[in-house]
């Protein structure tokens, strides 16, 4: 016997998972928590009894709910579910399933649709930020048809503008965690910023690597992970956020000169395994690390003089842009960013429940 719960299983950006109401299901932590892990299939290394897709970048679930709050249409929680563990961390975000946030509440009545746009001011419950989101809607219904092309992503879709707003100290309340723009880690120099996530950058040639390895290459190179989890942990404890041993946060990436026109190379760690293209609150991060001098990314970035407040960042799966502007108020000793956005695609693929076998529900119940 199953728990019938409705759900719409989307891609976001460069990642996928299931969409709920938040009234479908418990509101209680771990009672939400055992359901997630049963609807996903977890803990097993492939789900082959749940939704899930054996891999963290589709082993993500988003929580919709309508807000209270002036000024805020929607909010959503972002949880992480663990493939081989039975844990769900709701710590991080994911700018990429954010892409899926507003065609679905639209979708799901939860904002009424405009013509030909329409924009949603999201909160994000696990920072306590305000996105924008500008859905395309023409004659007042979301269309998912268009030719915006993102790399890591098969064809083509309708593109969705998401506007970070005021993203520094999503996590920590600073922009630079340790309050140094270059820390440095027995004889390496690394630097962590938080916008939008907490991440550390360190350049990949300190490390005897190029930063243009395959993710294939990376996640087999078992004596760099464990120098970079090193890294992590050493930073994160400077950084206040305590052992992290168990948790995703910080995240933490290589930095190398770009190879193919962009601004900069990149490669993402989730933390423990390499991203297959980039996740947006990285890429979020690394433009501002870039735009800003004296870090660890700015020895590296090489930026346009044309379009300086575009960053493009090379990765496993192609490029990524993001439009960084620092606000002309700001100084170099305190900056601040007016603009911070990207495009992203996103189409449901399904729409229905999902059966979560009812002596697990009713654990949860």
């Amino acid at each position: 016997m199953f728990k019938n719960i409705p759900c719409t299983l989307m891609r976001g950006g460069t990642s996928k998972g299931p969409y709920f109401q938040a009234h479908d299901l418990p509101s209680e932590p771990a009672e939400r928590d055992r359901i997630l892990l049963a609807a996903m299939g977890s803990p097993h290394i492939r789900q082959v009894d749940g939704i899930g897709g054996g891999d963290t970048l589709s082993s993500k679930a988003v929580i919709v709910s309508p807000s209270t709050q002036t000024g805020i249409d929607i909010e959503y929680l972002f949880a992480q579910v663990s493939v081989d563990q039975s844990s769900v961390d709701t710590m991080p975000n994911c700018g990429n399933m954010l892409a899926g946030v507003g065609p679905f509440a639209i979708e799901n009545g939860l904002v009424k649709a405009q013509h030909p746009v329409t924009t949603l001011r999201i909160l994000n419950r696990n920072t306590g930020k305000i996105v924008e989101s500008i859905v395309q809607t023409p004659g007042g219904k979301v269309t998912y048809d268009g030719d915006t092309r993102i790399d890591g992503v098969p064809g083509t879709g309708a593109p969705i503008v998401l506007n970070f707003l005021d993203a520094a100290g999503a996590k920590t309340g600073k922009l630079f965690p340790t309050g140094q723009r270059i820390d440095r880690v027995g004889d390496i120099d690394v630097t962590c910023i938080d916008f939008a996530s907490p991440l550390v950058f360190v350049a990949a040639e300190s490390l005897g690597r190029t930063g243009h390895e395959t993710r294939q290459e990376l996640d087999a190179d078992s004596d760099l992970k464990a120098r970079l989890e090193t890294i992590r942990l050493e930073i994160a404890l400077r950084a206040g956020m305590g052992d992290v041993r168990q948790s995703v946060l910080p995240k933490i990436a290589l930095v190398a000169s770009p190879a193919h026109g962009g601004t900069i190379t990149s490669r993402y760690f989730t933390p423990w395994t390499c991203h297959s293209a980039f996740a947006v609150t990285g890429a979020l991060c690394l433009a501002a690390a870039s735009s800003i001098e004296a870090t660890m990314p700015s020895r590296y970035a090489r930026r346009s003089a044309d379009d300086p407040d575009l960053i493009r960042i090379e990765h496993p799966a192609g490029g990524l842009d993001i439009r960084m502007g620092l606000d002309p108020r700001s100084s170099p000793d305190a900056p601040h960013f007016a603009v911070a956005g990207l495009v992203r695609t996103a189409r449901p693929l399904f729409i229905g429940v999902v059966h979560v076998p009812l002596d697990k529900a009713k654990a949860a119940a």
